[in-house]
């Protein structure tokens, strides 16, 4: 699943001076409509906010880095035999969800245990059955996979009563252990990082001039949190004005997201430039709609994905057709940090602290890639369980 192809470090020295000259540029000769070359009229000059948009295009410029090296544990237990762990599943529709998933799938291959997922089918009815089965089956430990524990706490208290380790991935907005929830720990990238980083790419690629949709899925706090702190970042540029707030929730993403798309088209039209989901899976639904507009693959609107930077987000990102941007967890990577929190729980040693930075991909740094991931995390990990 590892897709990630890395700039060697001449080529990064040269893109990264290509990316200065072209921030030059933009406060040199104006604002650009994103990659189309279309200027974008605007009654008060070409910049909306010229110190934001600085701020944003550096802090894009190293997001897009593709030479990240591993910056997690180097060092821990050694593998615990015989175990066996259930990962319940918010749902394995949600491609990041289903993207952890089989990451921890590989490493516990590689560290010699068994995983069995449930899928709760992102309803809180099966949600709740879904971790139930698993407290029932007394596994070693759980993964509290894209759900909030909170919602489950009759369950979650049962497996902290039986000593099952609970490993949350995207259960909480923050990373590391929790103590209410009782999590051993939790994975996921700082949420107050991709927020910013995915409003910026906004703020730079617009020249902070844009009319932006945000959709997300407010029945998930982690959800929900995520897409208040990029409409915050969004409100620091001016020029950036919030045209649509849209509420789909995940499981009904596949028929409610082309009508919202194409009732936004109908409302907004050229004012909508940009685009930014708490989810890559929304543009997915949302490409017919706007293929049946007329509307070009290239945008605009230049629709950007907050997570979770699945294969299918990186295909429409680098043939260009109705994605310009993610930014993705580094899926694998998160599974097999999974199992190793799981292995450092078992052998009686704190969570490793590990969170893994953020990152932009976009066509042209992330050519040929299927996900992202910082390198040299399986090759680490072997080494520290001693297989």
């Amino acid at each position: 699943m590892h897709g990630n192809r890395r700039a060697t470090p001449g080529v990064l020295t040269a893109r990264l001076a290509s990316c200065a000259l072209l921030v030059a540029a933009s406060v040199l000769a104006g604002c650009e409509r994103g990659s189309s070359g279309d200027p974008v009229e605007s009654p008060t000059g070409p910049d909306g906010c010229p110190a934001v948009h600085a701020r944003a295009q550096a802090a894009v410029v190293q997001a897009e880095q593709t030479d990240v090296p591993w910056g997690g544990p180097t060092t821990g237990p050694a593998a615990v035999s015989g175990r066996t762990l259930v990962y319940v599943a918010q749902t394995m529709t949600n491609p990041g969800v289903a993207g952890a998933a089989g990451g921890v799938r590989e490493a516990a291959r590689v560290i010699g245990w068994n995983v069995r997922v449930i899928d709760g089918g992102g309803t809180p009815a099966g949600i709740q059955a879904a971790m139930s089965e698993a407290v029932a089956l007394r596994p070693s430990g759980i993964v509290i996979g894209g759900f909030d524990p909170n919602s489950t706490s009759r369950e979650v208290a049962r497996a902290v009563k039986a000593r099952i380790p609970l490993v949350g991935w995207h259960a909480l907005a923050a990373p590391g252990p929790s103590r209410r929830p009782e999590l051993f720990t939790n994975v996921t990238t700082r949420v107050d990082e991709v927020a910013a980083i995915s409003a910026q790419w906004i703020i730079a690629h617009s020249h902070g001039r844009a009319g932006v949709v945000l959709i997300t899925d407010a029945s998930i706090p982690f959800a929900r949190h995520k897409s208040q702190l990029i409409r915050k970042e969004l409100a620091t540029c001016s020029g950036v004005k919030l045209l649509a707030y849209e509420n789909i929730p995940i499981p009904d993403a596949s028929s409610r997201t082309p009508r919202e798309i194409s009732s936004l088209l109908a409302r907004f039209g050229s004012r909508w430039t940009h685009s930014v989901a708490i989810n890559d899976l929304y543009f997915a639904d949302a490409a017919p709609a706007f293929r049946a507009a007329g509307e070009k693959g290239s945008g605009p609107p230049f629709n950007i994905g907050a997570g979770d930077g699945d294969p299918s987000a990186f295909q429409r990102v680098n043939n260009r057709q109705y994605q310009a941007a993610t930014v993705p967890e580094p899926l694998s990577l998160q599974g097999w940090q999974i199992v190793d929190e799981f292995n450092r729980a078992f052998s009686g040693r704190p969570a490793s602290g590990y969170v893994a930075p953020v990152h932009i991909a976009t066509a042209e740094n992330s050519a040929g890639a299927t996900t992202w991931d910082p390198s040299g995390y399986r090759e680490t990990y072997r080494q520290i369980w001693g297989r």
